[in-house]
């Protein structure tokens, strides 16, 4: 098990859930600095999917997401607008559901393609059929982010902003914070912040 040093960060994230990073936390996933591998996932559309084919990547936002966890929903319209923001820039949306669709039915991929119809979704969205890659990035919520660099090195961590239920009352743009420094070269800071979200669905 890997052990991650982390800043003190402490915050809201709606419902009075507060952010904070121990300076010692333990994860089985990925970590700062760590190369992830890439994967091969069907999409709504039917197609199989990686990040090597993703054209003019110059770094990739992986956020494991789902239908029905309300967290998820409150960012959807967030997701969709980084997406209109930085995917023109290089550095596109990639969801991907993690949850067993037996486990929880509203997260079939029937289901995944109802959604993203219903909402416009303008990113790319899989599913994580078989729940082999959520556990190598080491997501334990929904929505969960991971922001790589162009050689997939991992970059950033955790959550989208620190306010889930009141996107006006968001003072921490964390994700897209992180999206502006890699662009300019600049350290991320935060690195890792605690990602708040439903849990990820096993059978």
């Amino acid at each position: 098990m890997k052990k991650l040093m982390m800043i003190l960060l402490v915050g809201t994230l709606g419902y009075g859930t507060s952010v904070m990073m121990t300076e010692k936390e333990e994860t089985n996933g990925y970590n700062i600095g760590d190369v992830a591998t890439d994967f091969s996932l069907k999409g709504i559309d039917g197609k199989k999917h990686t990040l090597s084919e993703i054209e003019g990547a110059k770094g990739y936002v992986v956020v494991f997401t789902c239908n029905h966890c309300p967290f998820a929903k409150m960012y959807e319209d967030r997701i969709i607008a980084l997406q209109a923001e930085f995917g023109p820039k290089g550095y596109p949306i990639i969801a991907i559901n993690p949850n067993d669709p037996i486990a929880e039915p509203d997260d079939s991929f029937a289901k995944m393609k109802e959604r993203a119809k219903e909402k416009g979704f303008n990113f790319l969205y899989l599913l994580d059929d078989g729940q082999k890659i959520y556990p190598q990035y080491g997501a334990t919520k929904t929505p969960h982010v991971f922001l790589l660099n162009e050689k997939r090195v991992v970059q950033y961590i955790g959550a989208i902003d620190d306010n889930a239920r009141d996107e006006a009352a968001v003072k921490e743009k964390f994700l897209a914070n992180a999206i502006n420094a890699l662009i300019k070269g600049e350290k991320i800071s935060p690195a890792v912040t605690k990602a708040i979200g439903c849990s990820i669905k096993t059978k």
